[in-house]
C-alpha cells in the first residue's frame, strides 16, 4: 500500500510541476510522507486467541468460590429432606408439600396431644414472635388507647379518598349536563387534591410494615371508573 501511495504522490508531482513550481524541499515532503505510512495489518482470523492472564485466572477462582458459598447457604436453608436437590425444587409447593408432610406424620405420632396450655385460653397480652420494644410500644399504645402512626393515616386516607370520589362523581355530573365550565374548574381543584392523596399515600407506604402497602390515585382510572 505504501508503494501505491508512493506511485500517487509522484504523479501528482508530475502534474503541478507542469503547472506550478515546487521547491526541492516540497518534493522531497511529499515523498517522505508517500514513503512513511504505516500500512495496518488486520489481524488474521485463523490467529490463536489471547489466553486469559493470571489476574483473570485468580479473578475466576474467587467467583467460583463465592458461588460454591451461595449454593451451601440456599442448600442450609431447605428441609433435610430436599438438601443436595435443589435442582429438584422447583417452586415453594415443593418445600410446603414438606412441611406438611411432616406436621401430617406428628399428628399420627401424637405429637400435637397433650401440649402446655390444652384446653386454655391464650394469653394475647404478649406477642411471642414481635421486637420486645416493638410489643412493649404497642401495648403502651393500646393502654392509652391509641393506634400507631401507619394505622391512623391509613384511615385518614381512606377517608379522603371516599370525600374525593363523591367531589369527582359531582363534578363529572355537571360534565354530563354539559357544564363544561364548572368541570373545568372542578376538575383543576380535584387534580391539586389527588396530589395531596398521593403525598400521603407517599409516606404511609415508607411507615407501614412489610405488605401493607397501597397504590395511589390515577386520574385517567378513576374517570374509567365513574363510566364503567
Amino acid at each position: 500500500m505504501a508503494a501505491t501511495l508512493l506511485v500517487v504522490a509522484r504523479k501528482m508531482i508530475a502534474a503541478t510541476s507542469t503547472s506550478t513550481s515546487l521547491s526541492p524541499s516540497h518534493l522531497f515532503i511529499i515523498i517522505r510522507w508517500a514513503s512513511s505510512i504505516e500500512v495496518e495489518v488486520e489481524p488474521n482470523s485463523s490467529s490463536k486467541t489471547k489466553q486469559p492472564g493470571p489476574e483473570k485466572k485468580k479473578k475466576k477462582q474467587v467467583v467460583d468460590r463465592l458461588s460454591c458459598v451461595i449454593d451451601a447457604v440456599n442448600d442450609r436453608k431447605l428441609p433435610p429432606e430436599l438438601r443436595g436437590q435443589r435442582n429438584a425444587v422447583r417452586s415453594e409447593t415443593d418445600i410446603v408439600n414438606v412441611v406438611e408432610q411432616r406436621i401430617w406424620h406428628s399428628m399420627e405420632e401424637g405429637q400435637f396431644e397433650n401440649l402446655p396450655g390444652k384446653g386454655k385460653p391464650l394469653n394475647l397480652d404478649i406477642n411471642p414472635h414481635a421486637d420486645p420494644a416493638e410489643d412493649t410500644l404497642y401495648r403502651i399504645l393500646s393502654k392509652n388507647k391509641c393506634a400507631p402512626e401507619w394505622i391512623e393515616l391509613n384511615k385518614e386516607i381512606r377517608s379522603n379518598i371516599a370525600e374525593w370520589r363523591q367531589s369527582l362523581k359531582k363534578a363529572h355530573a355537571n360534565k354530563l349536563d354539559g357544564k363544561e365550565s364548572k368541570w373545568n374548574e372542578a376538575s383543576e381543584a380535584l387534580k391539586v387534591q389527588i396530589r395531596a392523596i398521593n403525598d400521603k399515600v407517599f409516606r404511609y407506604n415508607l411507615i407501614v410494615p412489610f405488605g401493607r402497602q397501597m397504590f395511589g390515585l390515577k386520574w385517567e382510572k378513576e374517570l374509567d371508573r365513574l363510566t364503567e
